[in-house]
């Protein structure tokens, strides 16, 4: 099983505006809609951290490399890709002709650390710094994205130097928190099959009492490799245990 981890930059919309504070944007406002700048992406367990941009190789193949790459994916992790990355590159796809790519699993790391934790703040740095894996790649703020965006600007180059490597950090930074945060994910899409654990691939698994479901009890199990839980494919047979089989 592949899994992609991707992590996308945009550009944010031109708009005209007479004010600053609390505007209603009129779609009449808008001079130009926002897209995809840049994207990173890297296989789980692999080292190549892979980026292209609308600078190089350009829109249409920046778009048709990441749309090959979700193509061959089974898994994609992201960090609130749900509500923004995936979103965001599907509406880049359709509005240049393309078709969806092959169906894939997304984990997004976002919605884990909502769910599981309550940390103070939900933001990628944040988290990322309490747990002590890390930092984003430090950038001079909104300044840097207009300055990819206008080659004029005297700082152009520069930025772009600066985006890429602030992109493939947000990706490095992925991995780490993916690995910290697996076995606290519920509904793990399967990367194994047999008795191996679900998250991770491991058959290095211990037998740890029961789980009951609404009408069936399933052996219980926990993986030694990555700490993660799961449940058997098959519900326990009572009858043998009522027989004097204890199967637990």
């Amino acid at each position: 099983m592949r899994i992609l981890q991707l992590d996308i930059e945009s550009a944010p919309n031109r708009v005209y505006s007479w004010g600053l504070w609390d505007q209603n944007i009129a779609t009449s406002q808008v001079e130009e809609t926002g897209y995809v700048l840049c994207w990173s992406a890297k296989w789980f367990g692999e080292g190549e951290i892979l980026f292209d941009s609308v600078k190089a190789p350009g829109r249409k193949p920046m778009l048709t490399r990441i749309h090959k790459l979700l193509d061959e994916a089974d898994v994609v992790v992201h960090y609130n890709g749900l509500k923004y990355d995936i979103p965001t590159l599907n509406k880049e796809f359709i509005k240049s002709g393309m078709t969806p790519p092959a169906p894939y699993k997304q984990v997004d790391l976002y919605q884990v650390v909502r769910r599981a934790f309550r940390f103070e703040s939900n933001k990628l740095d944040f988290v990322s710094e309490a747990l002590a894996i890390g930092r984003k790649v430090k950038h001079e703020g909104f300044k840097l994205w207009v300055d990819c965006m206008d080659k004029d600007r005297p700082n152009h180059e520069r930025a772009w130097r600066k985006m890429e490597r602030y992109n493939k950090g947000d990706v490095k930074l992925l991995e780490k928190l993916y690995r910290r945060l697996r076995p606290w994910i519920v509904r793990h899409p399967n990367v194994a099959g047999g008795l191996s654990c679900p998250k991770c691939g491991s058959e290095k698994v211990q037998r740890r009492g029961a789980q009951v479901a609404q009408f069936r009890t399933y052996a219980r199990y926990q993986c030694q490799a990555c700490a993660g839980w799961f449940r058997g494919s098959k519900a326990i047979d009572h009858g043998k245990q009522e027989r004097g089989v204890n199967i637990l």
